[in-house]
């Protein structure tokens, strides 16, 4: 006979392990990827697209905000769309019940000489932060401003207040907002001062005064501060800071080949990731010194990174591919149908979603599924796939025949997935944003979007960081070889570097000579 003590542990152990099977990610991924799969399995075009360009738009001066260019980022919060264009022209619209109830609020640009180089969605207080320059300095230094999306609704953009008045953000200054530890980075050229803000309430908490920084990284609880490398090339001197109170949690050299220019210095928690050119990736512990080297020709330096805190992994995107890799040194995922449309990495057409699980791009057509009479096979398509395993989870194509289809998925520009509403949106060269929703549920009779055929998965995004040249350059300056990014949704580093002088050189062949004297 089983003693009681015996049957009480058993019936315990069996509890735990259901309790760990629900519980745990890893006993839901079955679960998890049949779920996501019927969640984008019927999506189709909406009607009506939604359009930043509006020649009527008196309020707006400057030439070249007035003219029709492609969308260079989107933000969704809520039932608010927030889309902003290469010109620097930003537009707020409220996405109604219906797919034919959209509404354009309002510009968010409340200057007539305002240019918005870059948009952050503070979830700490609820608010669109913009980062614009203007033509009064010409174009020399970033200026911040936060709007509760409550005065959005009320078509009232102008009732929201300037940030960060006191920093002088001229070139080669820079603002950095870090989702995950709720903080802000500043950085002020005028006196070489970075300075740390609360992201709920942006009360200063704390400054940074050494002129020989040369880079900053945040990650979870931590800043990483880089400094010149030593005058003889063979070390570079390293600081590891509280992100809570500024203090000094580790000093320490990493020993460098003289001859060898720096790829990067990465930071995610304890691991310090280090490459130099036509050498090993090394992967530091920094709390035991514990070393992992991975060959240069496994791992060639990526033009961007991300971190995905909630798995311990990290992404990096070289050209057109996408590769997961852990902090062993092994790649644990290879896509099987994820070739990114831009090779430039453009991280605004992808979005990883809030979970880390999902990953959905603009992506090229498969070749193996080509047809040479296929009219839509030179056509990018919205791709979803699994971060963990690399599956082809779902894939938005253009359906037969639909001319707006077509148009919409020509010239992806910019991609945001609202993870609360199940729609995804899409920019493009004209300065629409296209919406995609599962208009007929699983069960539906009528036909979707998505391809019926028995493929390995049904057809179906760091900003990062925007510099003030439109392109995406995450990561805590200008400049990283390779930095790190994040999607909105992730917590996410959006920093912007104040490149003055770029801009001033492509605002003075944009500007009118009737404008260069008002």
């Amino acid at each position: 006979m089983r003693s009681p003590i015996r049957k009480t542990l058993s019936q315990h152990n069996v509890l735990r392990k259901l309790a760990n099977r629900e519980l745990s990610r890893k006993g839901n991924r079955t679960f998890d990827r049949s779920n996501a799969q019927e969640k984008f399995r019927g999506f189709e075009l909406c009607d009506g697209a939604l359009d930043t360009h509006d020649p009527k738009a008196s309020h707006l001066r400057l030439s070249f905000l007035k003219k029709r260019s492609k969308i260079t980022e989107i933000v969704a919060a809520k039932d608010i769309i927030f889309a902003l264009a290469a010109s620097g022209v930003c537009v707020a619209f409220l996405r109604g019940p219906k797919e034919n109830a959209n509404q354009r609020l309002c510009f968010l640009n409340i200057s007539p000489c305002e240019v918005i180089r870059s948009l952050f969605f503070n979830k700490a207080n609820n608010s669109i932060i913009t980062v614009s320059v203007y033509k009064e300095d010409n174009f020399s230094s970033l200026k911040c401003r936060s709007t509760p999306l409550e005065y959005i609704r009320r078509q009232d953009a102008a009732a929201g207040f300037s940030l960060f008045e006191s920093e002088s953000l001229r070139y080669p200054g820079f603002v950095e907002f870090d989702d995950v530890n709720g903080k802000v980075l500043t950085y002020s050229a005028a006196d070489k001062i970075y300075k740390v803000w609360d992201l709920k309430n942006y009360e200063h908490l704390y400054s940074i005064h050494d002129n020989n920084i040369y880079e900053i990284k945040i990650s979870p609880g931590i800043m990483l501060l880089i400094y010149q490398k030593a005058p003889d090339g063979g070390h570079v001197p390293l600081k590891v800071l509280s992100i809570e109170t500024g203090s000094v949690l580790q000093s320490f050299k990493h020993q460098l080949h003289r001859s060898k220019k720096i790829d990067f210095i990465e930071q995610f928690n304890e691991k310090l990731l280090v490459k130099q050119e036509n050498e090993p990736l090394q992967i530091i512990d920094i709390r035991t010194g514990t070393r992992t080297e991975v060959a240069s020709s496994q791992f060639m330096t990526p033009s961007a990174f991300i971190f995905l805190y909630e798995n311990q992994l990290f992404l990096t995107f070289r050209q057109r591919s996408v590769a997961v890799w852990n902090f062993r040194g092994e790649k644990v995922t290879s896509f099987e149908d994820h070739t990114l449309w831009h090779p430039d990495c453009n991280t605004n057409n992808i979005y990883i979603t809030s979970q880390q699980d999902l990953i959905i791009s603009y992506c090229k057509h498969n070749p193996s599924e080509s047809d040479d009479e296929d009219p839509d096979s030179n056509l990018g398509s919205i791709n979803v796939s699994n971060i963990l395993n690399g599956k082809s989870l779902a894939r938005v194509r253009a359906r037969p025949g639909n001319e707006n289809d077509r148009a919409a998925l020509e010239d992806v520009t910019a991609l945001f997935y609202n993870e609360e509403r199940n729609e995804i949106y899409t920019g493009n060269n004209d300065g629409r944003v296209h919406v995609w929703s599962n208009l007929h549920p699983p069960g539906s009779s009528k036909s979707a979007s998505s391809s019926s055929k028995p493929a390995p998965a049904p057809v179906f995004q760091v900003t990062a960081g925007t510099s003030l040249e439109g392109s995406s350059a995450g990561g805590s300056s200008a400049g990283a070889a390779a930095s790190a990014i994040a999607s909105l949704a992730v917590p996410s580093l959006a920093a912007i570097a104040a490149d003055g002088e770029a801009l001033r050189s492509e605002a003075r062949g944009r500007l009118t000579s009737s404008e260069s004297g008002t």
